[in-house]
């Protein structure tokens, strides 16, 4: 797995840019609408305060002024009597002045000939007026729908993420990769040499597909990519699409499935019809699984929408032909649970394991990842290579930016070996965390506590060579000792599963050897011991009274897998005699333990107070400690960022020594190897 080394070009819009910036614009539009409407709409209750227009009057007042001659003349529209007077009258007190009016308006509610001559009686001229059409009003009871209807098309629009609304919800949401983006190749591609052989064909094909079918071939319709997680499996689909030169579309299992029932199906038929208007090209599917699964597992019916869009697939997979230059190439790492129709001849004809890099793979990937980083002339790659067994591309590309990262903050200007080694030990251990206060009790305990593990390990063959030990918190542990294995290991040997296990428990059998009782601290050996034990008994055949035979199914959760539940596949006999066969493993493991450490118990407070005075150990300096060299002590550490760290108090390194040392000269002899009962782990 790698990222393309290539410059980035000026880049056109793409339809993903194109429909973020739709949104955006939408969203900002539709605000403005908002706040509009609402300024008009409180103009319209609360802007036109009593007192700003012509006053009202009551009928009495009306009367009164009629009686009087003071109406000049009038406006009748529908019942209402707008009368303009003579000379100017005054209303109450209003915020403390008197206000004049000369028009006012009264309800007259029913106008009839007495009142027309009551005007014409007091010479009032009148005229009467329609009602002039009031288009706001309208508007404003129309609102609270316009409202509604545009609230419900934001969030339909807001659900489907781009511009066609409701008409987008059955159309596919494949992403194609811009032609203007750099290309990544294979060059770009490390340790997974097979699959690139195996994927060089489907390339071949897309270039020339009559050379194959002039010879009657026919290419798969479908290829899976199966490994861990962070192998680069959706890089390897990029570099098929980049080296054939065809199109590429890129879409998640997951969506495919929507709230709405048969979006799935609808989207499963646009994306091949999307295929076939722009073959040759490539369709990739990522975590396939997600709609993959098998049908009928864990809850619900045949009528699942999910199975709806997995019966679609199969049905798409048999209905296009490969001479068509679609290939369909879909990545999971969970093969196991998907559906065997799905896998069979004629869709996914063909497998590819895209499984994480040996020693050899592991340098190259490194050397992809470092071409945009600046390395020392005292860097080696192959022994960051040799020490990162396990690592996947991913973990790989992550080494490399910790080690650029800690190369800037010691302003350096380029990456030393020294950063490498650090993010290694970054990225396997976690963080340093030295703000942690621990006290002095439990720092020795600590000591002790991982001396016990690396002792152990130097001592029993077949075990994996030490490479560190610390007692600086990382993570969530205390301390921690690490191992470093010689060869890539692919199978597991019972000597070799046995001198883990009691490595494993080295730890607790120095705590309990120096301070006569054990701690809550090897919790996690306890559960990594207990496992592997049990491997051991149920899967791998080592118990001589079980015999080669494999007990137990394996767990499959209920939304991944086949099953509901495990089921237990023995007898509660057997399942006693596995009980025993497991803390048998246990116990023999940790009374081995036992006896090297109590006949090297000096050894073993020597490690402890080196490792209390350096608190980090590497492989080299614990074998000079067993050579009987003493080291020098640490000084004062770098500057980091300008703020020098202070030196660790190392003045109670050697506190006790003399008197631990003498009473290792007494220590008894190791108790025989017989079992007995322990603790509850």
């Amino acid at each position: 797995m790698a990222q393309p080394v290539r410059p980035r070009e000026e880049q056109r819009p793409s339809s993903e840019d194109e429909g973020r910036e739709w949104r955006r614009r939408s969203k900002t539009l539709a605000f403005w609408v908002f706040f509009v409407l609402v300024a008009i709409f409180a103009s319209k209750f609360f802007g036109s305060a009593p007192g700003s227009g012509d006053p009202i009057l009551s009928y009495k007042e009306y009367k009164s002024l009629l009686v009087n001659g003071k109406i000049e003349s009038a406006v009748i529209i529908d019942n209402e009597f707008h009368g303009t007077l003579r000379e100017a009258e005054y209303t109450g007190l209003e915020q403390g002045k008197q206000q004049a009016y000369m028009n006012f308006v009264v309800n007259l509610g029913v106008i009839d000939a007495e009142a027309r001559s009551e005007w014409e009686k007091y010479e009032v001229d009148f005229q009467f007026q329609n009602k002039p059409f009031n288009w706001l009003n309208v508007f404003f009871n129309f609102l609270p729908w316009l409202l509604f209807v545009g609230l419900w098309l934001f969030i339909l629009r807001q659900m489907q993420g781009g511009p066609k609304g409701a008409f987008s919800f059955g159309k596919s949401r494949a992403k194609q990769v811009s032609e203007d983006l750099p290309k990544v190749t294979f060059e770009d591609v490390a340790g997974a040499e097979e699959a690139k052989q195996e994927l060089q064909e489907i390339i071949e094909f897309l270039k020339d597909p009559r050379k194959f079918q002039r010879l009657g071939g026919r290419i798969p319709k479908g290829v899976l990519l199966v490994g861990p997680p962070g192998t680069g499996k959706t890089y390897m689909a990029k570099a098929v699409a980049g080296e054939a030169g065809v199109p590429f579309f890129s879409m998640s299992g997951s969506d495919f499935v929507e709230m709405f029932v048969g979006v799935g199906a609808s989207r499963v038929r646009d994306l091949f019809e999307q295929g076939k208007n722009n073959a040759p090209c490539i369709i990739f599917i990522d975590e396939i699984d997600a709609v993959g699964r098998h049908r009928g597992a864990g809850i619900g019916g045949g009528h699942d929408e999910r199975e709806q869009t997995l019966n679609q697939l199969l049905v798409e997979m048999d209905g296009f032909d490969s001479k068509e230059g679609v290939i369909l190439i879909a990545a999971t790492n969970r093969p196991d649970v998907l559906d065997p129709a799905l896998l069979r001849p004629g869709r996914f004809d063909r497998q590819v394991v895209v499984d994480r890099p040996d020693v050899r793979g592991r340098e190259g990937v490194l050397k992809v990842h470092v071409r945009n980083t600046p390395l020392d002339k005292d860097v080696d790659l192959k022994v960051i290579a040799r020490a990162t067994p396990g690592f996947s591309g991913a973990d790989l590309e992550n080494l490399v930016n910790e080690a650029a990262l800690l190369a800037s903050r010691f302003d350096r200007p380029s990456v030393v070996m020294e950063d490498l080694e650090n993010a290694k030990d970054k990225v396997i251990m976690g963080a340093e965390r030295r703000s942690l206060v621990i006290s002095d009790a439990e720092k020795k305990r600590t000591a002790y506590h991982e001396i016990g593990h690396a002792l152990v390990a130097k001592l029993v063959p077949e075990s994996d060579p030490v490479h560190k030990v610390t007692i600086i918190p990382r993570g969530q542990s205390l301390g921690l000792t690490t191992y470093l294995p010689m060869d890539e290991r692919h199978n597991y040997s019972k000597k070799y599963s046995e001198a883990v296990l009691t490595y494993a428990l080295g730890g607790r059998v120095a705590e309990k050897l120096v301070f006569d009782e054990v701690s809550s601290g090897a919790q996690q050996d306890y559960r990594m011991a207990t496992d592997l034990a049990r491997r051991m008994v149920c899967d791998w055949g080592m118990s001589e009274v079980l015999g080669p035979l494999s007990y137990g199914q394996k767990n499959n959760e209920i939304f991944l897998g086949r099953e509901m539940a495990q089921r237990r596949d023995y007898s509660e006999k057997i399942a006693e005699a596995i009980d025993e066969e497991i803390k048998s493993f246990i116990i023999e493991a940790e009374n081995r333990a036992l006896s090297l450490l109590s006949e090297n118990l000096r050894m073993v407070h020597l490690l402890s107070e080196a490792l209390l005075i350096h608190e980090v150990l590497d492989d080299a300096q614990l074998d000079r400690i067993l050579a009987g060299e003493i080291l020098e002590r640490p000084k004062s550490r770098a500057k980091v960022n300008g703020r020098t760290e202070p030196e660790e108090n190392t003045t109670k390194a050697v506190e006790g020594s003399e008197e631990e040392i003498k009473q290792t000269e007494e220590a008894p002899e190791a108790p025989p190897t017989e079992e007995k009962p322990t603790s509850e782990d």
